[in-house]
């Protein structure tokens, strides 16, 4: 039995972790009064009384959290921004390699990575280790996701009664090239350079698709659609979370890919279409699921050595 508290449990990703655990026999949530919660001596006690702790919290309060513990045996999963490019912390996403799932089993410190960040890594990472996607490569990402990411004040918006009738249409935003997602989209790929970022949010819940467009003679050697996707294919062969999808099921579907379609699942696809010349690798997923909270309980359960599917929905 673990006892695990949840820094932040009023939040999008705190609130769905916290409903995850309703069906969990081997963990003991340690609950803070809520008038208490923002109590710095007070969350510094359940912190080091924890065996893990999830911070759900904004990237300052993040990192004022993280310098609270001093239990030497407190595991910390942090869902915010703060620690995802910072020495010393494991990468949430077990799938990459052998390296970053060692690194969360045997971690203390771990960064639970972005939902449109996870979209990119999850196609570029692979794509640049088996050298078919130069370092150098002017990457674009295209992705739209359900209102749910961007947290409980734009959920308000698109949910309150008599709504501004603007969000019934996509809300294209971070024009500006600095949406904090890209520093890890960068860094942990091993690009030389950050993507040219465009994403949206649209007037549904949660799921989302991110694309990345390549040309193939930009690659390392050019390569054909099927060889991209036989190459992820086998990539991901043995892990149960990710499903790369055959080739040409974009096709089969009509040629219509909905992006709400794998909300409340924990999943992963992806998808890879086009032709000789240009090709189109897809990832699509929930932003609540392998995209935050999903991801946080699959780390928690390698560093607890059980299943890695325990609560969660595949």
């Amino acid at each position: 039995m673990k006892k695990v508290f949840i820094d932040g449990s009023e939040g999008t990703t705190g609130l769905r972790i916290f409903e995850r655990f309703q069906i969990r026999d081997d963990v003991e949530l340690l609950k803070i009064d809520s008038d208490k919660r923002k109590d710095p001596d007070e969350i510094r006690k359940f912190i080091n009384a924890s065996d893990i702790t999830f911070l759900c919290l904004p990237d300052v309060a993040a990192i004022e959290a993280v310098e609270l513990c001093d239990n030497p045996d407190t595991v910390i999963l942090d869902t915010s921004t703060a620690h995802r490019t910072t020495p010393g912390w494991a990468y949430g996403f077990p799938e990459l390699s052998s390296e970053h799932r060692d690194a969360i089993a045997k971690g203390k410190r771990i960064a639970v990575p972005g939902c449109y960040a996870s979209g990119f890594i999850g196609l570029a990472y692979p794509l640049v280790k088996g050298g078919i996607l130069p370092e150098d490569y002017p990457a674009a990402v295209f992705a739209v996701s359900g209102y749910s990411g961007g947290g409980k004040k734009l959920i308000g918006k698109y949910e309150e009664e008599g709504r501004d009738a603007k969000y019934d249409s996509a809300r294209m935003y971070a024009w500006g090239q600095t949406h904090k997602h890209l520093k890890e989209m960068k860094q942990i790929t091993g690009l030389t350079r950050e993507p040219l970022f465009c994403p949206m949010t649209t007037n549904y819940h949660s799921g989302m698709i991110v694309q990345i467009p390549l040309y193939t003679d930009l690659l390392k050697e050019k390569k054909t659609p099927q060889e991209i996707r036989d190459y992820l294919a086998d990539y991901y062969k043995n892990e149960k979370f990710i499903k790369v999808m055959p080739f040409g099921a974009d096709v089969e579907a009509g040629g219509e890919i909905f992006s709400d379609a794998a909300a409340g699942w924990d999943g992963y696809e992806i998808f890879v279409t086009g032709n000789d010349e240009r090709v189109v690798v897809a990832s699509r997923f929930d932003n609540l699921g392998k995209g935050a909270s999903g991801a946080a309980i699959q780390c928690m359960n390698i560093v607890m050595g059980c299943d890695e599917a325990k609560g969660l929905s595949l």
